[in-house]
């Protein structure tokens, strides 16, 4: 069931959105939040809240199959969020089963397998950290290769500027998406709101527009701000899920 959802998903990435007979487009609104699967603060409120989340969930921690499981029975969308080797850190923070760049190809392949197996309902994958390994061509074509085998699109969370996903999915042909935003890279209300914020203004320019918060530390505080913001979004976009955006893109988009 699951490859034939995922590969339904792939199918519908490349097929042109028209509405009406016109090249009309609503603007839409993805909103995915990372960090499941470790009981997080924020968890409960985060899957409580009135729209449809695209939620990021760790493989391999105490609450991975619960979360997403939980996730899914209320309508939001399952990816896999893959603990990935960040520039600066220690790789300890990455928890159980993380994509190192010491790794072979085979023990890259071997755990982003595992990892998807891990979750349940998964149909993507995004990074947690991974700002050295979104860069390492090597790795990079692993992950996406293993990707397009098992029927996942991609979400470059966007941690380094200097990422190779965008060019890595456009040659292996696997259904990509970039993050825009990030609502809790520091975890104080005032700043939640301030991306709240620019996230209505770029609703004004933008007709697709992904932006990313986080359970845990900011949890509760972002499920709060979202909470006040979530009328005023869907008054002037609809708010979707990463597959939906891809029903509604063009060709082009994906070439």
């Amino acid at each position: 069931m699951r490859m034939l959802l995922l590969f339904s998903v792939v199918l519908l990435a490349f097929v042109p959105y028209t509405a009406h007979g016109t090249n009309t487009k609503q603007k839409q609104v993805a909103i995915v939040i990372d960090d499941f699967g470790n009981g997080m603060k924020g968890t409960e409120e985060i899957l409580s809240l009135p729209l449809q989340l695209t939620i990021a969930v760790m493989p391999f921690l105490p609450t991975t199959e619960k979360d997403a499981t939980l996730a899914h029975k209320k309508g939001h969308e399952i990816i896999v969020h893959l603990p990935m080797e960040p520039l600066h850190g220690k790789k300890s923070w990455l928890g159980p089963g993380a994509i190192t760049s010491d790794l072979t190809d085979d023990e890259v392949r071997k755990r982003v397998n595992e990892a998807i197996d891990a979750v349940p309902h998964a149909v993507g994958m995004n990074n947690h950290m991974g700002s050295k390994i979104t860069a390492d061509e090597r790795v990079m074509r692993i992950i996406l290769e293993v990707c397009k085998e098992r029927g996942l699109y991609y979400l470059d969370s966007k941690t380094t500027s200097k990422s190779v996903v965008a060019t890595l999915a456009k040659e292996l042909q696997v259904p990509y998406l970039e993050n825009e935003l990030f609502f809790d890279e520091q975890y104080t209300t005032k700043h939640i709101i301030k991306q709240a914020n620019l996230l209505m203004n770029k609703i004004e320019v933008d007709n697709e527009i992904i932006a990313i918060g986080h359970v845990g530390v900011a949890g509760e505080k972002t499920a709060s701000v979202l909470k006040q913001y979530v009328p005023l979004v869907i008054q002037k976009a609809k708010t979707v899920t990463l597959s939906e955006l891809f029903i509604s893109k063009d060709v082009t988009d994906l070439q």
